[in-house]
């Protein structure tokens, strides 16, 4: 879906600094990808990149074979939903209205609704299992509700591909666990793209396809889940010495630090 090469960003003006440099890496399509690292290595920087918040950078991205630049605004949005970390909760919206919000690139601001966006609404409802809560405020939520709902709005947007700013890091990890299930489960059914910004190793493991590992703002490694948790593969990307434990009669790894 996305094919970087060389990619690079600095910040401007008198203290500008690199925060990435020679990024190449294909994202398969159809497939739940996961980009890891030490806080401060790049990874949201490089979300936001593909999610067009950053216009300016080096190097060449391509998202189906089209240059990233060359997509317009109202394009991009039909094809590509983007939830950063902690977006705001509006404090008067309900579950419903807020997911309708995932219509906008459709109908625009003012534009009228049809049949089909309600029904792209109730769809994208019942696949977070948030029908049923409907007509409460958001703001009344719990965080593992809230991240559903935001995840619905993002499906509501009919776009094909997920890019998730750290979806889980304020929830317990029973919730993170409930989510990234659930971004599986969709991706699985209904044939999504998925590229997510995350922390946990043992979810990386457990529910990555392809994870691509940063340092220091550059690619120090890229594969697959089942080589990805190797205690040698995370201690070269984490600098820790880290053990991995097999669950026995599963295909599940866990990590400790040794």
């Amino acid at each position: 879906m996305f094919d970087l090469k060389d990619v690079g960003f600095r910040t401007e003006g008198k203290t500008a600094k690199s925060l990435l440099s020679g990024i190449t890496v294909s994202f398969p399509t159809r497939a739940f990808s996961a980009i890891v690292g030490h806080n401060g290595s790049g990874k949201s920087t490089l979300l936001k990149i593909l999610a067009r918040k950053y216009r300016q950078f080096d190097g060449n991205i391509q998202m189906g074979g089209i240059a990233l630049e060359d997509r317009s605004i109202r394009d991009f949005a039909r094809e590509v939903a983007y939830l950063p970390q902690n977006p705001t909760v509006p404090p008067h919206l309900t579950v419903r209205e807020l997911v309708g919000f995932g219509r906008y690139p459709w109908r625009g601001a003012f534009g009228r609704y049809r049949a089909d966006d309600y029904e792209k609404i109730d769809q994208a409802m019942a696949l977070t299992h948030v029908d049923d809560i409907a007509t409460r405020l958001v703001a009344s939520l719990s965080g593992g509700e809230r991240q559903r709902v935001w995840l619905a709005m993002l499906l509501a947007q009919d776009a094909p591909v997920l890019l998730l700013d750290e979806p889980t890091s304020a929830l317990d990890v029973g919730h993170q666990r409930d989510i990234l299930h659930l971004v599986s489960d969709l991706k699985n059914t209904i044939g999504l793209t998925v590229i997510a910004v995350l922390h946990d190793i043992d979810m990386v493991g457990r529910f990555a396809d392809h994870i691509l590992a940063l340092r220091h703002g550059k690619t120090c490694w890229q594969g697959t889940a089942h080589n990805f948790m190797q205690a040698e593969t995370l201690g070269k990307i984490y600098d820790a010495d880290i053990g991995v434990i097999p669950v026995p009669h599963s295909n599940i790894s866990v990590s400790y630090i040794a």
